[in-house]
C-alpha cells in the first residue's frame, strides 16, 4: 500500500504544480512535455485524477498528522 501511496502522491503533487503554472503563466507542462503524443496526455491527466482520488480515500490512514491525537 506505500507504494501506491507514494506514487498517487508523486502524481497528485505533479498535476497541482501543472494546474499552478496553467493558472499564473497558462503553461500547461504536461502538454509541453506530451504535447506530440495525445494519448499519452490523456492517460497522464486520467492517472493524476485516479491519484487524487486514492489521496482521498486513504488519506486518514495514511497521515500521521490525521491520525494523531
Amino acid at each position: 500500500m506505500k507504494i501506491l501511496h507514494m506514487v498517487a502522491y508523486v502524481l497528485v503533487v505533479v498535476g497541482a504544480l501543472n494546474w499552478g503554472l496553467v493558472g499564473l503563466l497558462d503553461f500547461n507542462l504536461v502538454t509541453a512535455l506530451l504535447g506530440g503524443i495525445p494519448m499519452a496526455e490523456t492517460v497522464t491527466y486520467v492517472l493524476v485524477g485516479l491519484a487524487a482520488v486514492a489521496e482521498v480515500v486513504t488519506h486518514k490512514n495514511n497521515c500521521k498528522v490525521c491520525t494523531s491525537s
